[in-house]
């Protein structure tokens, strides 16, 4: 199955997008695709084998998983990959003109639609870059 790939343009620089993406008092800040869902806690081990583990939860408490992976690759304030189960991800940030592209390509699950999937990321990410912009 093909990856899929979301994107965001953040009015910051590289550093701080990097910061905010990766430091887990930002990321409890940002991580989740609606205002009904929260990230409580966060963890971020960055290295190659370290993990990186997000609470994400429904606010009601009705529903909620730990996202739990493994870093297998840094290149620090650039990019990073981990494995998550049987999947993988990667993130990319790239600077141009003040501006920082956020590149988030992932493997696809089965149980979902690609487009739900897509949609989900984007709206972590969106999530992201309404935060970063605005703190």
């Amino acid at each position: 199955m093909d990856t899929i790939t979301v994107q965001a343009t953040i009015s910051a620089p590289k550093q701080k997008v990097w910061d905010y993406y990766t430091l887990p008092e930002h990321i409890t800040k940002w991580n989740f695709a609606s205002d009904d869902w929260c990230c409580p806690t966060a963890s971020n081990d960055l290295k190659v084998g370290g993990r990186y583990v997000a609470r994400m939860e429904a606010k009601d408490e009705s529903f909620g998983f730990d996202f739990d992976a493994t870093y297998t690759e840094i290149n620090e304030g650039q990019s990073f990959r981990y494995v998550f189960g049987d999947r993988a991800a990667s993130v990319e940030f790239s600077e141009q003109e003040g501006k920082t592209q956020v590149t988030v390509t992932f493997d696809p699950e089965t149980v979902h639609s690609v487009d739900l999937q897509r949609q989900g990321w984007q709206a972590i990410l969106d999530n992201f870059k309404k935060y970063t912009e605005t703190n």
